[in-house]
C-alpha cells in the first residue's frame, strides 16, 4: 500500500479535532446549526494552520446524509468521497493554475446545474488571490447571488491580495498561527499513534520548527521517523533541525555580555568553519536576543512567544544580572544592520564588527536613574560643606545671595491665612524660601521627574498676583534649558495645579557672591569644596553620562551652599 504521509494521514477529519482554530469551528457549527450557512466563505491565514481541511469538513457538515449536521458522520458515500477527493458535488480548484477568466467562465456555467448527489455543490478554490483580475470581475455577479445550491469557499495566505469587491461578498474567516503548546500537544497524539519513543523536549522543538504551522511541525516530524526509527533520540532531533548551532548563540551572548570582544570572534569563526551559513546564523542570533528581551521583560510569561520551556530557563539565566535597556540595545544594533548583511558580500566582516560594536557596548543607565544619582551627589556636596562651615548662618536672618534684581516682600499674613484652612500655600503677595519653595519643588518633582531635577536647583521661588518667579544662578547648566517655551509652559500647566488658578512663570538669573566663605576659616573650606568637587568630577556615574550625551561637557560645578550662603 502507498505510504500516507502524516500530514495527509492525521488531517482533521471532524471540526472536534481542528487544532488552533476554536473561533473559526465555534462560528461555522452555530451557523450550520442555526440554518445560517452563507454562500460565500473566505478562509484566510498562514500556510499549514487548517483552511482547506476545515473547508473539507464543512462541505461534509452540509452534504452528509445526516445532514446538515456540525458533525458529519464520516460513513456515508459523501463524506467519503469528500475525504478522498472523489466527490462530483464538491470541487476543488487550485488559484495558481486555474487563474484566468477562461476557467471562470467555465465555473459560471457548470454552477448552473443540479448536484449530482448531494445537497450542494461546493467550490473550494485554493489560493484564491492568484486570480488575475479579469477573472475576479468574472466572478463578481456569480458570486453575489449564485444558484440556492451552490457555495463557494476560498482560501488564500494573502487575503490583502483579495479585490474588496470580492471580500464583500463573501464572510471573511482570519486563521491564526498554531501555538507551539497546542502542536506539541498534537504531535504527541501523532506519537502514540504510530508508537514512536520521543521526549517531549524533542516534540518542542519540532514544534518550534513548525513555526505555527500544523503541516510543517508534522512533515518535519516525518522526516525525523525517517531518519531516526520508532526510537527518536534528542540528539538525532538536534542532527535534523541543525539545533547543534544553538549552542554557538548561548556562547555569543554570554560573551556579549561579559564585554569579551575576542571570545565573540573566536566563537564567530567556529561557527564558520564548521559551515555555518552565516546569513541563517544571522537570522538565529537576532532571535535569540529578541528572545533573551522577551524573557527579562515578560519573565513568567515567556512562554506565551513561542519559547521552548527549556530555553526559557537557560535564557532567563543568562539575562538576570542584564537591564532591560541594555537588551533593547542589543536588539536594536542587529535591526539595523539587517539590510547591510542581506547586500553585504563580506558577511563575516560584518557579523565581526557587529559583535564588537555589542561587546563594547556601555550599559545602559535609564534617566531617571541618571538624574537621581546626580541629585544624590548634589546633596552629598551640600552635606560635605554645611556640616564643617558655619551651621549658624541659618539662625542669624542674614541675607543668604545676592540677586540683580530684588524680589517683592513676602507677605506672612497671607501664608497665615493659607496654613489656617489646611489649603495649598497660595498667597497674592511674594514667598519666599519657606514651605512654599520646597513644597513646590516636591510637587514638581512627583508631577514630572526630569523637570523636578532641574527645577531643584533653583535659589528662591517667589509666587505675586498668578506670577511665580523662579531664580537660578547665573551660569547653572540647564538655566537655557529650563527657560525654553516649552519647559516654561510645563511648568505653568503644573504651577496650576499647585496652586489651583492660572499661573504665569518667570526664570530669573541671579548672581552669587563669589567671595563667600573666604574669610573666619574660608580656607578650610575652600579645600574642602575642591576636594568634594574634584570626587563628583571623579564619580563613574558623571563619566557615564558624559558618554550617553554626545556633545556634553562640564561647565561648572556648584553646590548649594556656595551659591547661597554668605558670612
Amino acid at each position: 500500500m502507498e505510504y500516507l504521509v502524516l500530514a495527509r494521514k492525521f488531517r482533521p477529519r471532524s471540526f472536534a479535532e481542528v487544532t488552533g482554530q476554536d473561533h473559526v469551528v465555534k462560528t461555522l457549527c452555530n451557523a450550520i446549526s442555526q440554518g445560517r450557512v452563507a454562500h460565500a466563505f473566505l478562509f484566510s491565514g498562514p500556510r499549514g494552520v487548517g483552511k482547506t481541511s476545515v473547508a473539507r469538513i464543512l462541505a461534509k457538515a452540509l452534504n452528509c446524509v445526516k445532514g446538515p449536521t456540525a458533525i458529519p458522520c464520516n460513513d456515508c458515500a459523501n463524506c467519503r468521497e469528500i475525504t478522498d477527493g472523489s466527490s462530483l458535488d464538491v470541487r476543488e480548484i487550485d488559484g495558481a493554475s486555474n487563474r484566468g477568466i477562461d476557467e471562470i467562465r467555465e465555473l459560471r456555467e457548470n454552477v448552473k446545474f443540479a448536484p449530482a448527489a448531494a445537497k450542494y455543490k461546493i467550490y473550494i478554490i485554493d489560493e484564491v488571490h492568484m486570480l488575475t483580475r479579469k477573472a475576479f470581475n468574472a466572478l463578481l455577479k456569480t458570486l453575489e447571488e449564485p444558484p440556492a445550491h451552490v457555495i463557494f469557499i476560498f482560501a488564500t495566505t494573502e487575503n490583502h491580495k483579495v479585490p474588496a469587491t470580492i471580500l464583500s461578498r463573501c464572510q471573511c474567516y482570519d486563521f491564526r498561527r498554531i501555538s507551539l503548546q497546542e502542536i506539541a500537544g498534537n504531535l504527541e497524539k501523532v506519537a502514540q499513534a504510530e508508537k514512536i519513543e520521543i521526549s517531549a523536549t524533542a516534540l518542542s522543538w519540532l514544534a518550534e520548527a513548525g513555526d505555527g504551522s500544523m503541516r510543517d511541525a508534522q512533515s518535519i516530524f516525518d522526516q525525523v521517523i525517517s531518519y531516526a526509527g520508532t526510537n527518536v533520540a534528542d540528539r538525532d532531533v538536534e542532527e535534523i533541525l541543525g539545533l547543534m548551532d544553538r549552542k554557538y548563540l548561548f556562547r555569543l551572548s554570554a560573551a556579549v555580555l561579559q564585554k569579551d570582544a575576542g571570545a565573540c570572534l573566536i566563537i564567530l569563526e567556529e561557527a564558520y568553519l564548521a559551515g555555518l551559513d552565516l546569513k541563517h546564523f544571522y537570522q538565529m542570533l537576532l532571535k535569540h536576543f529578541r528572545n533573551m528581551l522577551l524573557v527579562k521583560i515578560a519573565a513568567a510569561g515567556s512562554s506565551f512567544f513561542d519559547i521552548a520551556p527549556e530555553q526559557v530557563e537557560k535564557l532567563q539565566e543568562q539575562v538576570k544580572n542584564a537591564t532591560r535597556e541594555t537588551l533593547q540595545r542589543y536588539v536594536e544594533i542587529l535591526i539595523t544592520e539587517e539590510e547591510s548583511i542581506r547586500r553585504s558580500q563580506e558577511i563575516r566582516l560584518k557579523l565581526e564588527t557587529m559583535l564588537v560594536r555589542m561587546a563594547y557596548l556601555e550599559p545602559v543607565i535609564p534617566v531617571g536613574d541618571i538624574l537621581s544619582a546626580i541629585e544624590a551627589v548634589e546633596q552629598r556636596l551640600e552635606q560635605g560643606i554645611t556640616g564643617n562651615n558655619l551651621p549658624a548662618q541659618k539662625a542669624t536672618g542674614q541675607p543668604l545671595m545676592k540677586m540683580s534684581a530684588p524680589l517683592r516682600p513676602e507677605s506672612t499674613a497671607a501664608a497665615g491665612a493659607a496654613e489656617s484652612v489646611g489649603a495649598v500655600p497660595v498667597c497674592k503677595q511674594a514667598i519666599n524660601h519657606g514651605d512654599l519653595s520646597a513644597d513646590f519643588k516636591k510637587f514638581v518633582k512627583k508631577e514630572n521627574p526630569v523637570l523636578g531635577a532641574k527645577t531643584i536647583s533653583a535659589e528662591t521661588i517667589s509666587f505675586a498676583d498668578g506670577n511665580l518667579t523662579l531664580s537660578f544662578p547665573q551660569g547653572y547648566v540647564f538655566l537655557e534649558n529650563i527657560s525654553e517655551r516649552q519647559q516654561v509652559e510645563q511648568l505653568a500647566q503644573i504651577a496650576k495645579k499647585f496652586f489651583h488658578e492660572d499661573v504665569t512663570v518667570k526664570i530669573v538669573a541671579v548672581e552669587v557672591d563669589k567671595n563667600n566663605g573666604l574669610h573666619n576659616g574660608g580656607r578650610a573650606k575652600s579645600s574642602s569644596v575642591n576636594d568634594i568637587k574634584r570626587e563628583a568630577m571623579n564619580n563613574p556615574l558623571l563619566q557615564k553620562v558624559m558618554d550617553e550625551f554626545a556633545g556634553a561637557e562640564i561647565v561648572e560645578i556648584r553646590t548649594r551652599t556656595d551659591k547661597t550662603q554668605e558670612v
